[in-house]
């Protein structure tokens, strides 16, 4: 629920009003403004967002002339939002198709349609072992868990772009090398980095799950978990599906064939431009 006050609002009042209605495990936080409160509640079997609190808070519209004139204190708080299970469900499920749909186009687009299929299924790899996670141990999964797992799409999709570019880059300066020898040559050359990317983020992410407290708790941790797990599908996953997949030199090169022989006799031969 997104709550809006008149005046600045107090968090451990809303929590001990909101316990009082029999609803655990509630996180009451301010949203944009000390006036905004946003209230997470768990899951019910009865629909308790309408019925429970109906009489605490009103609906959010604005108050009638007369009301302001005869009693503004019977508008301290009203209701501007509110959000059940299934909706946080089908918006991230949109939001997460959205995300797929734009990383494959655009590696489509800068390398080749078997880079775009070959890094999806790596970072769809990360998203699944997240959720894995959180359905085993019966985690809270939240809107700041999902925004996790979309912050770790785009983070293991940086990571397969840097190899993909190697790559491509190898194939351009090493001819007499076969694919498997590239791929081979991209990783080892690029894994200093990733391990030193990947080891500063992990270092920031694990702060703010050590000290970030009970709000940050769930985020950090998807985000602590996708990154572990990000470093493996980025150099073992990615890379190793476009090869199966029958990556060649002439996907990503223009010209990138055998060379044609020359005449030795002729004067121009070899010179470029």
């Amino acid at each position: 629920m997104e709550v809006s006050y008149s005046q600045p609002a107090d968090l451990n009042t809303i929590r001990n009003n909101v316990a009082a209605l029999g609803i655990n495990d509630v996180q009451v936080q301010n949203f944009g403004t000390a006036q905004d409160v946003l209230i997470r509640m768990p899951v019910q079997k009865e629909h308790l967002g309408r019925s429970r609190v109906n009489g605490f808070w009103r609906p959010c519209r604005p108050p009638r002339l007369r009301d302001r004139r005869a009693n503004t204190r019977s508008w301290p708080h009203r209701i501007c939002r509110t959000a059940g299970g299934d909706e946080l469900f089908a918006d991230g499920l949109k939001a997460l198709a959205s995300v797929i749909v734009g990383i494959m186009l655009y590696l489509a687009i800068r390398f080749e349609w078997k880079f775009a299929v070959a890094a999806i299924i790596a970072n769809l790899h990360d998203v699944i072992i997240i959720l894995g996670f959180f359905a085993y141990f019966q985690w809270e999964f939240s809107l700041p868990v999902l925004a996790a797992v979309l912050a770790v799409l785009g983070y293991s999709v940086n990571e397969s772009v840097v190899i993909f570019d190697r790559i491509r880059e190898n194939f351009r300066r090493y001819r007499k090398m076969n694919t498997v020898q590239i791929i081979d040559n991209a990783i080892t050359s690029t894994i200093s980095r990733t391990i030193i990317t990947h080891g500063s983020t992990q270092l920031m992410v694990l702060s703010m799950l050590l000290f970030g407290g009970a709000t940050l708790h769930y985020f950090a941790l998807a985000l602590t978990i996708g990154i572990l797990f990000g470093i493996y599908s980025s150099v073992f996953v990615a890379a190793a599906i476009a090869m199966w997949l029958g990556i060649q030199r002439e996907d990503l090169v223009k010209g990138g064939g055998p060379k044609k022989e020359t005449d030795p006799t002729d004067p121009n031969a070899g010179a470029t431009v």
